[in-house]
């Protein structure tokens, strides 16, 4: 099979240890596959590791070469927003898990990611959330009412926006609770899921650590909205709907099929299957933080996970030396407190909007339209076609 090498093949050629190995094939990076003569063995596509090798090789000059060819908006943004360095996630210069231990809430958080603005505005008006059978559409319907009678955002100044965030947040947590209330969103949840004052600070180390992460998927459609000028609230639809899909928000859904799968076959074997089969392993490592993610770390130091996931962790790390991701432990943090169904996508939609809102406004004050060109790869331009002629 020349189009596969094995194992030893492949670390020679890019350097790397076993465990890296591991971490490319669960990222998808490179296609794996049961070797033909020992089920037990993986073969590896040899155009996968080539192209790792050549990525390699150009470095990060790939990102300045991106920033540099597009010409009505950069793939790579300023932001004085967050970043990741050293292994940590940075709100503003802060360590995001150092907030969290301090206690800090998801609104202390959200006017942080502002910039200091903007206050919550607490009004008796709010008009109740809508009636439907789920948080997540209670979620969708909220942000696009307000989306379809608020004004455009651009022009306006960055203070209104960021009083107007604020209130938007809390239209947010009445939405994923079901109820308008006051105070802080962590109570706010905990009331809606009757949890005690210990599941309550779960819930705002959760809010607090999933706030915002850099330019992702949902936050990058969020700030395409807002460099439109549109709303705020148009903003955080764009980045919901992106939040939605199964490779980011959705992602706790298949943390919850490999737990599953765990429980029925045992912890090691569903791991040896996922990894002869070159499959993923959902809720463990994360491309941004080789040494572990440390939302997950803050978060999994915070309460004893239910006796399956522990098990699973083990067998993972075991087998391959990756660390869980948030994935996995807000899958953790839902199970063991007993949470309802998709309280995972709930609670990192709630707390991303915090992002999402920051992000919009910054973007709007740059006064620019996120417009990237296309690389066109199909027929050339003007050229003939000719259909099948006919015979009589």
């Amino acid at each position: 099979m020349t189009d596969w090498l094995d194992a030893d093949q492949v670390l020679e050629r890019l350097g790397i240890r076993p465990q890296t190995l591991y971490a490319y094939v669960s990222r998808g990076r490179i296609e794996a596959a049961a070797h033909p003569g020992d089920p037990r063995r993986s073969l590896y596509r040899a155009s996968d590791v080539a192209a790792l090798a050549r990525k390699k090789a150009r470095g990060r000059r790939v990102a300045d070469v991106a920033a540099e060819a597009i010409a009505w908006g950069e793939p790579v943004l300023p932001s004085a927003i967050t970043t990741v360095a050293s292994g940590r996630l940075w709100y503003r210069g802060q360590d995001a898990a150092v907030l969290a231990d301090q206690g800090l809430t998801l609104e202390n958080v959200a006017r942080l990611l502002r910039g200091g603005h903007g206050a919550a505005l607490k009004t008796s008006s709010r008009p109740a959330p809508p009636i439907t059978d789920s948080a997540r559409s209670r979620l969708f319907l909220t942000l696009a009412e307000r989306a379809g009678r608020e004004p455009p955002a651009r022009g306006r100044a960055p203070l209104a926006l960021a009083m107007e965030a604020a209130d938007l947040l809390d239209a947010i947590v009445d939405a994923a609770t079901g109820r308008t209330g006051d105070g802080p969103a962590h109570q706010r949840f905990a009331q809606a899921w009757s949890l005690n004052d210990a599941g309550a600070d779960l819930i705002r180390r959760a809010l607090v650590l999933l706030a915002d992460h850099e330019l992702n998927a949902s936050t990058f459609a969020a700030r395409v909205a807002a460099s439109t000028g549109a709303s705020l609230s148009a903003a955080c639809l764009a980045g919901l709907s992106a939040l939605s899909g199964p490779l980011h928000g959705g992602m706790a859904a298949r943390v919850e099929a490999f737990v599953d799968e765990a429980d029925r076959r045992g912890e090691t074997a569903a791991v040896s299957a996922r990894l002869e089969r070159g499959s993923s392993l959902p809720g463990f490592d994360h491309p941004l933080y080789p040494d572990g993610d440390p939302r997950a770390a803050a978060l999994l130091n915070s309460f004893e996970p239910p006796a399956p996931l522990a098990a699973l962790w083990r067998a993972t790390q075991a087998a391959t030396g990756l660390a869980p991701n948030i994935d996995f432990a807000l899958v953790a943090l839902a199970r063991g407190l007993a949470l309802p169904p998709d309280a995972p996508f709930i609670l990192f939609a709630t707390a991303r909007s915090a992002g999402w809102t920051a992000h919009a406004i910054e973007q709007l004050q740059t006064g620019k339209l996120i417009r990237p060109r296309a690389r066109y790869v199909g027929g050339a331009p003007g050229a003939e076609r000719h259909s099948p002629s006919s015979s009589s």
